[in-house]
């Protein structure tokens, strides 16, 4: 499958590069920048991942965020992931790694889904353009329905 994607980009990227030469190079130049930009963010999380899960031992985990830590843990879990700003393709292989080292799917899920829906470091920008109201609300709706998401899996898994 992974083949057949980077096929279907290649054949993407050949046929802009037909239709529209100039185009594509900018695009691939915007592209470059924006990896620039995101490279740093994105080394060190990894730095600091690994770093985590070198030091705390699986036991640890699991103590934290683990099935039998209850809704402490989901409650740690939600505060950690409301207050780091994490993308996606970083967040699920995070999750991945910190389920097989003992944390519990009712606290992944608190944290997964606090981690994309509350945006506590980004709440000031989100004021500038929302309003102080709006972006409570928001990111208050967006943490009880991480509790919500917590409980359902809880139930379900």
């Amino acid at each position: 499958m992974t083949i057949a994607l980077y096929a279907l980009a290649f054949a993407a990227l050949v046929l802009s590069f037909i239709k529209s030469k100039e185009n594509t190079i900018l695009s691939l130049k915007k592209a470059w920048k924006s990896f620039e930009n995101i490279l740093p963010q994105f080394l060190t999380i990894l730095l600091v991942i690994g770093i985590m899960l070198s030091v705390l031992t699986p036991q640890q985990i699991s103590m934290l965020i683990g099935s039998q830590s209850g809704w402490t843990g989901v409650f740690i879990a939600a505060v950690i992931g409301s207050v780091t700003l994490i993308p996606g393709f970083i967040a699920f292989p995070l999750a991945a790694a910190l389920l097989n080292s003992g944390a519990g799917y009712m606290q992944i899920g608190a944290f997964v889904s606090t981690l994309m829906m509350v945006g506590i470091v980004t709440m000031p920008v989100e004021i500038k353009y929302f309003g102080k109201k709006a972006a409570v609300i928001r990111n208050s709706l967006a943490l009880a329905f991480s509790f919500a998401v917590a409980f359902v899996m809880g139930v379900a898994m």
